[in-house]
């Protein structure tokens, strides 16, 4: 497709309250006032790209954009599961995997009873405001909402973010690392989570975006994102090869120089790119400690410049979406999440998130692209019950 689409506003994506719609539509479902509603966030990730399964630091923000779950709960061993974003309904038992997307909810049903939990039936209506495909962590958003509806009296936070984790992986078949779930089940409204993959230790830090005169502007490229086709998987192999190859438990451990040894081109770059990002991450984390979040520019634009040439997980649209955004005014940007597609940030002087969509949604409809979408990244606090 080419040439100039008609130009109309960029359009922000609002976080939705979502819990009485919610509630609403599961006693229409299943006939009955739901037990509770629960919530969880979905995020993005400041920086630290594919270092979470490298046992490296990674620096993700929960957004105020949620997906809810309302429980009702049953007396046989029966699951049902709803939602307002799909037709179909799944209807089985607990422990059995559903297909397409029921897969997470009812993945974590079976995580939750592998690791000895006492689960019984239960219908689940599930309701959304985080973007699908975005690269936003939609499908972290669904398991922790599911999972601390499930367990939230019976584990630990940190029990429920390993059930997800074993959920995506070995229910869904998304070799995902922690991070997503980490941030949706331990996130503090105005924070970043710094997280330590190798010990799975968090620090909370600062992240007063108004007082830095700065916003972030999350821009959706609508470019499919997806971790179950392959390519994500690959990288992660690479990085496992690579590792192997120097000698180091992971590549936390593996210096620059080391790196550079590397004799295959390929796991010499994808290894520069985990190294250095790590490094980036923690320089990132000193500044937020110091109130110097207007400095942290340089890191942004480096760390996409990495991903792109080294780990080459980007895409045209991430590209053109970052060059546009820094050009008008950006102090700093990057993809964010796996790649392939979905999202970019970027870190922009406060009231000019505007003024930067528009030119992201210009250069989009320059190249015959479908209209972005973009939404405001507001620190937010980890997954709850609500109702």
């Amino acid at each position: 497709m080419s040439g100039t689409r008609a130009r109309t506003r960029p359009v922000f994506l609002e976080p939705t309250d979502l819990v009485q719609r919610t509630a609403t539509d599961a006693a229409r479902e299943f006939g009955r006032t739901p037990d509770g509603v629960w919530s969880a966030p979905g995020r993005v990730n400041l920086i630290g790209e594919h270092t979470d399964y490298n046992a490296g630091f990674c620096l993700p923000v929960a957004l105020p954009h949620r997906t809810s779950v309302a429980v009702v709960r049953r007396s046989d061993d029966r699951v049902r599961i709803t939602s307002r974003q799909a037709d179909a309904t799944f209807t089985g038992t607990v422990g059995e995997v559903g297909p397409g997307w029921t897969a997470y909810p009812t993945g974590v049903l079976w995580a939750l009873r592998e690791i000895g939990l006492e689960v019984g039936g239960v219908d689940l209506h599930v309701d959304s405001a985080v973007p699908v495909g975005a690269g936003l962590s939609s499908s972290a958003a669904l398991t922790c909402a599911v999972a601390l509806a499930i367990g939230e009296a019976l584990a630990s936070r940190e029990e429920l973010v390993a059930a997800c984790v074993r959920a995506e992986n070995e229910a869904v078949g998304a070799p995902t690392g922690g991070m997503d779930q980490a941030v949706a089940l331990l996130a503090r409204a105005g924070t970043a989570l710094l997280l330590d993959c190798r010990d799975s230790s968090t620090e909370h830090l600062p992240l007063d975006l108004p007082a830095a005169g700065l916003e972030l502007l999350v821009i959706d490229t609508r470019a499919s994102h997806s971790l179950v086709d392959g390519q994500y998987a690959r990288r992660r192999a690479d990085c496992e090869t690579a590792a192997a190859a120097l000698g180091v438990p992971s590549l936390r451990e593996a210096t620059a120089e080391q790196v550079e040894g590397l004799q295959d081109p390929r796991l010499r770059a994808r290894a520069r790119h985990v190294v250095s990002e790590i490094a980036r991450a923690e320089a990132f984390a000193g500044l937020l400690r110091q109130d110097r979040l207007d400095e942290t520019g340089e890191l942004l634009d480096a760390s996409h410049a990495s991903l792109r040439e080294d780990f080459e997980v980007s895409c045209d649209e991430l590209d053109e979406a970052v060059a546009v955004a820094r050009a008008a005014g950006a102090i700093g940007a990057r993809m964010t999440g796996g790649g392939f597609g979905g999202s970019a940030i970027a870190l922009v002087p406060a009231g000019t998130s505007g003024s930067v969509a528009s030119a992201v949604d210009r250069a989009f409809g320059v190249r015959g692209w479908r209209a972005p979408g973009f939404l405001l990244a507001v620190p937010s606090a980890a997954g709850s019950r609500v109702l």
